[in-house]
């Protein structure tokens, strides 16, 4: 819809001006009749309404945040798979989410009135939609049956988000507890540790070396406290640097290729989009060529790209990953059980499932274990400074004699 400003003259004769919202000048004369008003002019607005202001942050294509991916898919799934139409759907999301989901969902509700598909319009949207998304929509508009992939793309999404929630809830005692501790120790080094052993030392006495050794510490960090910040900064800049460095990057991700479970993560993104493809009707070089581009690993992303085209050129899925290292034998025996039987994606989604399953339990092992050794770590250090300060104060009857 275009916002024109017009000037009209009503039924008593008083000239009227104001916006209104049409399709074209010719819908907004029409408009203008309806209510009663004769049209004298009509003009396009060019003032900054608060749509607009949310058109340009919208086509400054910013992603989507997970959390409003998950809500836009799951809710345009409910809608779709009661019947309603498209259009409809969103303009219904528009009016009921936040500011940055109103204006995407207005500007794919215009851009299908203007008669692209849904799938056209989320690429053309660009926030947040990726190969993986398009190329499902696209399958259920062929195959008439977008409510269905909306649902396994919301499943994908929500499950996704979960993951990711659980983990950062799981890490924040943890990264509080770190910070308050490094916050202790740094003030008993720098305020408290200083004014008690001065008052030992002014006896002249020998202090142990553990409190010599803290004294020591807390006199560095008070004086090249300016000096430790820029250094600091200057590593994470230069770390930061260095990571986006294309080498650095490719080592790195080969690394984590050959890491046991990063390159479980990296299977288990990849099994699920692809099963979702596939049960969502995408052929399987397609599919495969889909889910290749959404692994975020450039190792495991050529390795996958060598599999997808080996597949292309008529070799069986569990044929072609047998030839790759680092994947599972348990996967490659059950994709070539569902080719055998012809049931890969439902086999696919099984192999996904079971695997998520086992990655999240490991996850949450190693999670739990971090809360106990930072409490282990950050306690010994604590222990430490204690013992440098009572350690004096053991001596105290030597110190005053």
């Amino acid at each position: 819809m275009t916002r024109f400003r017009y000037s009209a003259v009503d039924a008593g004769g008083k000239t009227r001006s104001g916006r209104i919202e049409a399709t074209g000048p010719a819908a907004a004369r029409a408009a203008l009749r309806g209510n009663g008003l004769l049209p004298i002019s009509v003009s396009q607005a060019h003032s900054w309404s608060i749509d607009q202001v949310l058109s340009v942050l919208q086509r400054s294509r910013k992603p989507l945040s997970p959390t409003d991916l998950a809500v836009f898919t799951r809710q345009m799934a409910t809608l779709l798979g009661s019947g309603v139409q498209v259009e409809v759907a969103l303009a219904t999301m528009a009016e009921q989410s936040n500011p940055r989901l109103g204006a995407v969902c207005r500007h794919l509700r215009q851009a299908i009135l203007d008669g692209s598909s849904l799938s056209a319009a989320l690429q053309d949207c660009g926030t947040g939609f990726d190969r993986f998304y398009l190329t499902s929509i696209q399958a259920g508009e062929r195959a008439g049956r977008q409510g269905a992939v909306l649902a396994h793309l919301a499943d994908h999404a929500e499950g996704r988000l979960r993951n990711r929630q659980k983990v950062v809830l799981a890490l924040i005692y943890p990264a509080i507890l770190i910070v308050v501790s490094i916050a202790v120790v740094v003030g008993l080094l720098v305020f408290l540790l200083p004014d008690i052993v001065r008052v030992f030392a002014a006896r002249g006495a020998d202090l142990p070396p553990l409190t010599r050794l803290m004294i020591g510490l807390s006199d560095f960090l008070t004086g090249n406290a300016a000096l430790l910040i820029a250094a600091l900064f200057a590593v994470i800049v230069g770390a930061s640097a260095a990571v986006r460095h294309p080498s650095v990057m490719r080592a790195w991700h080969d690394a984590l290729w050959r890491s046991g479970l990063a390159r479980q993560m990296t299977i288990v993104q990849f099994s699920g989009t692809l099963a979702t493809l596939t049960q969502s009707g995408v052929q399987l070089a397609d599919a495969l060529a889909s889910a290749t581009a959404t692994v975020g690993n450039l190792a495991a992303r050529e390795t996958l790209a060598d599999v997808a085209r080996d597949v292309r050129d008529g070799q069986p899925l569990s044929r072609a990953l047998a030839r790759k290292d680092g994947f599972p034998p348990m996967m490659i025996t059950m994709i070539a059980s569902g080719e055998a039987g012809g049931v890969l994606p439902a086999m696919l989604g099984r192999f996904a499932e079971d695997q998520s399953q086992n990655l999240q339990a490991r996850v949450k092992t190693m999670v739990g274990l971090v809360e106990p050794l930072v409490l282990l770590g950050m306690g010994g250090v604590v222990m430490l400074l204690v013992l440098a300060i009572l350690l004096p104060i053991v001596n105290l009857n030597t110190l005053v004699g």
